[in-house]
């Protein structure tokens, strides 16, 4: 069996919105390390989430995922899962992480995928390979970062003439008030042209926010809102692409009481 090579799936439509805490210490949640695994070290209590989309209002398109966070003395450590398809093509991945500080103005953060592609009625193929990232704390406000994804390029199917894309991002973010921080960042992924991806989020009281922003290499852009209800938040989001139309998505994730150093 023969798989051709493809963007990253398991990267949500809205994936921007998604990861855009990796930038900013003070927002950090369960899916910060989706963008950068050094993030893990900027979550200060248990965390986890879940999200789901249906990208431009295909059912077949439909992509799942869920993410854990766990600080400990020794680091912290993320777990994620995806899922993205139908019985007919899909693809699923599983993700252990562990980041940490270095100091107080440098972070460190790696992480060990699986990822299988299944095509109905031609079997399945798998592939494993890592990612990682650092963070720059420049100033309790600024933020900057690296981060690399298979830079080994691993192989998938039988005689390994596949294999998944490289990605290199660069980031940066910046809280400009409690209430307002901005995040900007600039990702190349092999065979695929240089995006900017940029984002914002205000928050308009302790429990709601609303979040915006674009990725300049798909022309799509996308909004969103959240509510805190308790230890618990709520956010709704939509991507839209110029040609292909609008990939509602919804996330509910959890936050525990933090501890104290």
């Amino acid at each position: 069996m023969k798989f051709c090579g493809a963007q990253i799936s398991k990267a949500p439509a809205a994936s921007v919105y998604t990861r855009l805490t990796a930038y900013t210490p003070n927002n950090a949640d369960a899916f910060s390390f989706s963008g950068n695994q050094a993030a893990l070290a900027q979550v200060k209590s248990i965390s986890a989430g879940v999200y789901g989309e249906r990208r431009f209002l295909l059912q077949e398109l439909s992509l799942y995922q869920a993410a854990f966070a766990l600080p400990t003395r020794s680091g912290n450590f993320g777990l994620q899962g995806t899922y993205s398809g139908s019985a007919s093509y899909n693809e699923s991945g599983i993700g252990l992480a562990y980041g940490r500080n270095l100091g107080s103005k440098i972070a460190i953060g790696a992480q060990f995928n699986y990822h299988a592609v299944k095509v109905a009625g031609y079997g399945s193929a798998a592939s494993i390979n890592f990612e990682g990232g650092i963070l720059f704390h420049f100033s309790e406000s600024l933020t900057a970062g690296l981060h690399t994804y298979n830079p080994t390029g691993s192989q998938m199917g039988k005689n390994k003439e596949e294999r998944l894309p490289a990605v290199y991002t660069a980031g940066l973010g910046y809280e400009v008030s409690e209430q307002f921080f901005i995040s900007a960042e600039i990702q190349k992924e092999e065979n695929q042209p240089v995006s900017v991806n940029g984002g914002m989020q205000y928050r308009f009281a302790d429990k709601l926010f609303a979040r915006g922003g674009f990725a300049s290499a798909t022309s799509a852009f996308y909004f969103g809102a959240g509510v805190s209800l308790s230890r618990f938040r709520l956010d709704v989001v939509t991507s839209v692409h110029p040609q292909l139309g609008l990939t509602p998505g919804i996330m509910l994730l959890y936050n525990g009481a933090k501890k104290e150093p």
